[in-house]
């Protein structure tokens, strides 16, 4: 709702960083109050403040594919209940995949702002839960419906007026393996959107909701202005740009397309996924809000990458997604490793447009969480655990610099790996080597980022699910720069009973066994022949590069 209150441009100022602090103490909130290290070592979850109408007014540094996909949660609740089901005190729970777009390990708990009675805008966070009663424990590689995926939530009260609401407590700790710890963040959820309703009830006191508001829309206008500027300097035209998934889990043999149609007119940009998959047997489905975030990430990076996101942001870019697609999934899909097609529609987006924005894309990076997940009863304490871990990876070169060596891929933005001393201190699992892969990242006059070696041994009979991506398209080059090499998994390596997979569910393992994991690294940018041969001789020194690759790739 626009306001005619005019505010100054100092105030506009402390509001916008105001918003922004205050979404970065309830993600502080959040980390110290967890009980789980995919939350409080990894950082799986996200926060941000919304106003009245669901548009972003502050979002805390998390995960990128979350970018302006909370509001859809509260969006659909009051499309679903009405306006008038907001009342003080309350807070409500989501995590249904068709509606939040991601799996239903990720759990959106929000609420509304009341400030003298009127409703001044809502909090709301977002956090992977470490199990919620999948098939299999922590989530399942090889699902082919939700109901194998756990218990699945439409918006519901978990608490009212300010009184929690017993029965979906019960019944959310009655369908989880590990009750206690969830019940854990679930409160460590609440206690962050109660920080939230404070500090915009400060915000609210301190300069009154008109101003807040005017603020709001000179924020939101001054960002679609930037944002519109950049899109003005792109030829009008049509861009696209197409790869493939290894497959989706189950058939294995069937890599799934990914196709990415952009259109620029004017100051407009329209981002078209229509053509790719059909929904899949295989858990690689997401929810439309999902692409749309997605869309937005790759948009983004290109357009405003230094600008925070707010609701002014986006107002340019229009996504038209196919329901029934991987991009449009509808139920019963299976939708657990929902980020898979994502991670690559951000690539793609970079790809269709290089040829008009050479110096603003990067390489494609390796570009999937790379999962892997052990599971077992810990004969330390004789208690069930369940492990999971994103594995980093190498990034894509740029017009001026190498790309990065062993980050987090593009969907999961500021998430950490797990420290080595974490895992061998709260699971039997020992990790026995950790460094850069050599020569993975593709050759170029700017290099790409290398991928990562991460081996585990076993300490106790256990499974294992892995979750391992882009090898059917790895990371590419982009203006004569070298493709990255993919990823690869090896059980036992060097021994008699060796095999190598990039996907399992479950797989058994006896203690003693070893995981050898190497992911894939980013693409180069530039022809190999013009890179300093002073870099070569570092790269090899460093040892990112052997001197066989060395002389292969760069002819030195």
């Amino acid at each position: 709702m626009s306001t005619a209150t005019t505010v100054d441009p100092v105030t506009v100022e402390i509001i916008r960083n105001a918003v922004i602090s205050a979404a970065e103490d309830m993600n502080a909130t959040l980390m110290r109050s967890a009980y789980t290290p995919i939350i409080y070592e990894c950082g799986d979850c996200v926060v941000a403040l919304l106003d009245d109408e669901h548009q972003v007014l502050g979002q805390s540094a998390g995960l990128p594919i979350f970018l302006g996909n909370l509001e859809s949660c509260t969006k659909a609740t009051e499309e679903r209940f009405g306006r008038d089901a907001w009342r003080p005190g309350d807070v409500w729970i989501l995590n249904d995949s068709y509606l939040g777009g991601t799996h239903l390990n990720d759990v959106t708990i929000f609420g509304p702002v009341f400030t003298g009675g009127e409703l001044a805008g809502f909090t709301a966070t977002r956090a992977h839960w470490i199990d919620v009663g999948s098939k299999d424990p922590g989530g399942s590689m090889d699902s082919v419906n939700i109901f194998q995926e756990g218990l699945r939530m439409g918006p519901q009260k978990l608490v009212e007026g300010g009184v929690p609401v017993p029965g979906i407590a019960d019944t959310i700790a009655g369908n989880v393996r590990f009750p206690y710890p969830t019940t854990g963040d679930m409160n460590a959820m609440i206690a962050t959107i109660r920080m939230g309703q404070t500090r915009l009830a400060e915000l609210v006191e301190r300069f009154g909701l008109a101003t807040l508001r005017a603020a709001r829309d000179e924020i939101f206008r001054q960002t679609e202005q930037l944002e519109r500027e950049v899109i003005g300097a792109i030829p009008d035209g049509v861009y696209t740009a197409e790869g493939f998934l290894d497959n989706d889990g189950i058939d294995l043999a069937a890599p799934v397309p990914v196709k990415l149609r952009i259109t620029v007119s004017g100051t407009d940009v329209d981002f078209d996924v229509t053509e790719s998959a059909d929904q899949t047997v295989g858990p690689v489905n997401c929810g439309a809000a999902q692409a749309v975030s997605a869309c937005r990430v790759g948009y983004k990076l290109l357009v405003s990458p230094d600008v925070p996101g707010n609701g002014g942001s986006f107002r340019p870019l229009s996504v038209q997604v196919r329901e029934g697609s991987v991009f449009g999934a509808v139920a019963p899909a299976a939708c657990q490793w929902y980020f898979s097609h994502l991670g690559l529609l951000i690539d793609l987006v970079a790809r269709a447009l290089a040829p008009v924005m050479p110096e603003r894309v990067a390489a494609a990076s390796h570009g999937d969480s790379m999962i892997v997940m052990f599971a077992g009863r810990d004969p330390r304490s004789d208690r069930d655990y369940v492990s999971l871990e994103a594995t980093l990876g190498g990034w894509g070169a740029w017009h001026g610099s190498d790309g990065q060596d062993a980050l987090i891929n593009n969907v999961n933005g500021s998430l950490k790996d797990l420290p080595v001393e974490v895992v061998e201190a709260r699971f039997p699992v020992r990790i026995t080597e950790y460094g850069f892969r050599p020569d993975s990242g593709g050759a170029g006059r700017w290099r790409g980022g290398n991928g990562v070696v991460r081996e585990y041994e076993v300490l106790a009979d256990c499974t294992v699910s892995l979750w391992f991506e882009r090898s059917v398209t790895p990371a590419w080059g982009l203006f004569g720069g070298g493709d990255a090499v993919g990823p690869r998994v090896t059980i036992n390596p060097g021994r008699a009973d060796e095999r190598r997979l990039l996907k399992c569910n479950g797989l058994a393992l006896r203690a003693g066994d070893v995981v050898r994991c190497e992911t894939g690294g980013g693409g180069g940018y530039g022809p190999a022949g013009e890179r300093d041969p002073a870099r070569v001789e570092a790269d090899v020194r460093d040892r990112h590069v052997t001197p066989g690759h060395a002389r292969r790739a760069y002819g030195r």
